[in-house]
């Protein structure tokens, strides 16, 4: 039996079969059908965001944090191309959306009606896929379409554009179940020779590595324990990119850390020296492999990812293998136990020993003397007085980003939230709210830089209005961190347009909106500083004055490999005898 009913009714009909319990928008002329309908029921919370970028990041956070599709809604115009900035975040970093945008009507489409927009030619090149709905007959189906497509394979934003004389027309309702979801039917399962191929050579290698991604965190909760287990079982030594942190526990016996251009010394060098290297979910991006020419030499390379695309695109696969991670290191795990759950333990024992050399080095070593903050010191007193917590970290964009992936340790998956792929500055105070509406009993903390704080600081307002204590640490150094540092490093310390000016006084802002405000200045008080911050059960913002000029080491310069990097306060020397080229 079918059920009539609007468009607008549709939508909020969609939404409640799709399980949706949260929207993040902002109302306007061309969805004002859709909102009435939002007001007339009780199932689905509307979150007031105060700009579209950060309904969008808002819905990237309960995303990640949750592993359900974020959903947002805005209007036509300016509405949608605002969301656009998220869009493309979530799409490089792979994160489920739905993104609904309303639209001038139908038959005004094409002639420059007031805030209208091309939106979906404007969001093609950023979205997984988008549709315009011409026909309300379509509607419900198409909502139903766009989740699938959002979750299945590799995740992602999908928009769809919504004219108002569309929401307003009525037609049957299409239920999930009858939804024509067919044609997109992603691989999941890897192909079994190439699995035993990866077993034979994980069986012999003499020097191998899990270079893992946030790939294993989005297949779900199932990937994250079978990496786990295989990691414990064979022994061999693992790290992360920036996304990935988490799958496999930072207090696990086999973690070497995050790698990368500011990733920890032994995960580079283990990178570069390895020869099996086992990619799980991870896609061989510009941050990771430097330059690619030089890119782990000596290697036999193994890509395991669900998106057939990200194969062979940067780095050729020796053993390329297209699946969900849970299902192929399943079929991984069954195929290297019934062939005896062999390694080379005696080699694989003397390349451990060997990393542990490299572990010496200490790359992240710091001296926290006089009365200024150290940003690493600041981090380090936050990781150690918030660890034994129900903790959600978010970050802006920027050196202080880089920090909290190295002293922030994470046991746990969809813990870390972090714009990895497009470096959104702005991206982390909206994501924190989305974390604290999906996990209100938590504590959500937000580690950002104050000029990427200051790119959406309207949204104090949304986490005043709903009560959400999110915690926003900025490490307030008074410049534009990393831009200041690579015009330090490469650009002969000539500093253009890199000091940050006529900042706002923090503690004040906060009060303007509600909230708390909390000012520290020396490290004498930062640890009283930072359980005021804890105790206290709203929004706070917290004003952390740092170093102005420190750098963020390690680092691997561009164009050059994994296994030259600049090292702060280590000793060269010290690299050296542990086996590696440090530039200086």
């Amino acid at each position: 039996m079918t059920r009539q009913m609007t468009g607008a009714k549709m939508v909020v009909q969609a939404l409640r079969d799709q399980g949706v319990d949260v929207v993040f928008g902002y109302p306007g002329g061309a969805v004002l059908p859709i909102y009435d309908e939002i007001f007339q029921q009780n199932d689905i919370r509307h979150i007031l965001v105060r700009h579209e970028q950060g309904a969008v990041h808002a819905a990237e956070g309960y995303a990640r944090s949750t592993g359900k599709p974020g959903v947002v809604l805005v209007t036509s115009g300016p509405g949608a191309t605002n969301a656009v900035t998220g869009m493309t975040d979530a799409l490089m970093d792979s994160i489920p959306l739905v993104v609904l945008t309303g639209q001038v009507p139908t038959f005004m489409i094409g002639n420059d009606a007031f805030q209208e927009a091309d939106t979906v030619g404007i969001t093609r090149p950023c979205t997984k896929h988008n549709w315009l709905v011409s026909d309300t007959a379509r509607l419900a189906d198409t909502i139903h379409q766009a989740f699938h497509v959002a979750t299945s394979g590799r995740p992602g934003p999908v928009l769809i554009d919504i004219p108002k004389d569309v929401q307003f027309a009525s037609a049957d309702y299409i239920p999930p179940q009858k939804a024509r979801i067919s044609h997109y039917q992603p691989q999941t399962k890897g192909d079994t020779r190439a699995i035993t191929d990866l077993v034979a050579a994980m069986e012999t290698a003499k020097r191998p590595i899990f270079y893992t991604g946030g790939g294993v965190i989005n297949s779900g909760p199932e990937a994250t324990r079978l990496l786990r287990e295989l990691v414990d079982a064979t022994g061999i030594p693992t790290t992360s990119t920036l996304m990935g942190l988490g799958a496999y526990p930072a207090n696990g016996p086999h973690w070497l850390g995050m790698l990368g251009m500011h990733g920890l010394y032994e995960a580079n060098m283990a990178m570069h020296d390895c020869d099996l290297m086992i990619n799980i979910g991870a896609r061989f991006d510009d941050r990771i492999t430097g330059r690619v020419d030089a890119f782990s030499p000596d290697s036999v390379k193994a890509h395991i990812d669900i998106d057939p695309s990200s194969i062979n695109k940067v780095i050729r696969a020796d053993i390329p293998i297209v699946g969900d991670i849970a299902t192929v290191l399943a079929e991984l795990l069954e195929i290297w136990t019934a062939r005896g759950r062999k390694v080379n333990r005696e080699a694989i024992g003397k390349w451990t020993a060997k990393i542990a050399e490299w572990k010496k080095v200490d790359c992240l070593k710091f001296t926290q003397k006089g009365g200024v903050i150290k940003p690493q010191y600041a981090l380090q007193r936050l990781e150690a007085l918030t660890r034994d917590h129900d903790r959600y970290i978010c970050t802006e964009v920027g050196q202080h980003q880089m920090w909290a992936a190295q002293y922030l340790g994470f046991n746990d998956p969809n813990r870390w939230m972090t714009s990895g792929g497009l470096g959104t500055m702005g991206y982390g105070f909206p994501a924190s709210i989305g974390v604290q509406i999906a996990h209100p009993e938590a504590l959500v903390i937000n580690v950002a830089g104050e000029a990427s704080w200051l790119m959406n600081m309207q949204e104090m307002g949304t986490a005043m209005q709903y009560r959400l204590p999110v915690k926003q640490f900025i490490l307030n150094n008074e410049r534009l961190g990393m831009v200041r540092q690579w015009q330090e490093l490469l650009h002969g310390e000539r500093y253009s347009s890199s000091w940050s000016e006529s900042l706002p006084d923090f503690v004040k802002l906060a009060e303007a909106f509600g909230a708390k405000g909390i000012i520290c200045k020396d490290p004498v008080d930062l640890d009283d500083a930072i359980m005021e911050m804890l105790a206290h059960d709203g929004p706070v913002i917290f004003d952390c004055l740092v170093e102005k000029h420190e750098n963020c080491f390690p680092m691997i310069p561009s164009g050059e490999p994994h296994n030259k990097m600049l090292l702060g306060e280590v000793s060269t020397k010290d690299a050296i005898k542990a086996g590696g080229a440090v530039l200086v």
